[in-house]
């Protein structure tokens, strides 16, 4: 940061990075983590909460407790931050943050359009979605029976909008479809978030042009993948592909040809990148990994 944004970092975001590090000093530690896996029951980890930032959120629950209504209340409290956060936010903050929720009104779609296509409830769907992602004609999902109708009478008064409006076709939403509109959606959206941190300029975009790059990365490396044996052709693939990240514009197209391995090796600077971050998530976490780099969607 230059000396002249810090000059002015106060008069517009110093509040909100003290609430920002308060909400950082309230997250569970370590030792939380230890003492929670020693709890025996629902009960005992409620109780423990009842000791953190999350105790308002919980220690009204009335028993017998059940594992998603903990996970719940700790998502309503996400939500809730987040929430304050907008709302206190001025521009370019404010933007920048709605762009982060972006996302997960892309999966809450594809969530309600699936689901209707396998006649699950819509309520049952709407719970599960993320309410970081929640709008307005949400619930009107359900009617639509093409790309052309869930555009015009759902989502053209949301932001995605933008995102939409220019890949539109007037095929039956099916399998294939919807994972091709996800991914399309998704396309968009990361080019746009990197076009405006790059305008932005700065620490934001110097910490977000990282993490974007290794979203689009870690997305192309998915569409390759989960396209092997399908209807897609190359052409199809390729557009699918964000227009920037470590493996752009050679990475994918090698991705068509190559397995996942030869493409990491073939990226320079992205292997490095995804060896480390594949080595730390696979001492977190379990899962189905190629070359240390989840495939979970």
């Amino acid at each position: 940061m230059s000396t002249a944004e810090m000059c002015l970092f106060n008069v517009k975001d110093g509040f909100l990075e003290g609430v920002v590090r308060g909400y950082k000093l309230g997250l569970l530690t370590a030792a939380d983590y230890n003492n929670l896996s020693q709890c025996e029951n629902l009960e005992d980890i409620k109780l423990y909460l009842t000791g953190t930032d999350y105790a308002q959120y919980v220690s009204n629950e009335a028993g017998p407790l059940h594992t998603t209504t903990l996970v719940e209340c700790c998502t309503r409290k996400l939500v809730d931050d987040w929430e304050y956060l907008r709302q206190n936010a001025s521009e370019p903050l404010g933007t920048f943050l709605d762009y982060c929720t972006f996302g997960h009104m892309i999966d809450n779609i594809v969530l309600i359009v699936t689901g209707t296509l396998h006649e699950r409830d819509v309520q049952e769907l709407l719970d599960k979605c993320n309410p970081l992602g929640v709008f307005d004609a949400i619930a009107t999902l359900a009617v639509a029976q093409n790309m052309r109708d869930l555009y015009r009478l759902v989502l053209v008064d949301t932001p995605l909008a933008p995102y939409f409006s220019e890949h539109l076709t007037s095929e039956d939403l099916d399998e294939m479809n919807i994972e091709v509109l996800r991914n399309t959606l998704y396309k968009a959206y990361l080019d746009d978030f990197a076009g405006l941190c790059g305008r932005l300029g700065g620490a934001t975009h110097q910490v977000m042009g990282d993490l974007l790059a290794f979203e689009a990365d870690r997305r192309a490396l998915n569409i390759t993948l989960n396209s092997i044996g399908t209807e897609l052709t190359r052409d199809d693939r390729r557009r699918l592909y964000a227009n920037f990240g470590l493996l752009y514009p050679n990475g994918g197209s090698l991705g068509l040809r190559v397995w996942v391995g030869r493409v990491l090796w073939g990226a320079g600077k992205g292997r490095r990148v995804f060896l480390r971050v594949g080595a730390r998530r696979n001492q977190c976490v379990s899962g189905g990994t190629v070359a240390g780099v989840s495939l979970v969607g």
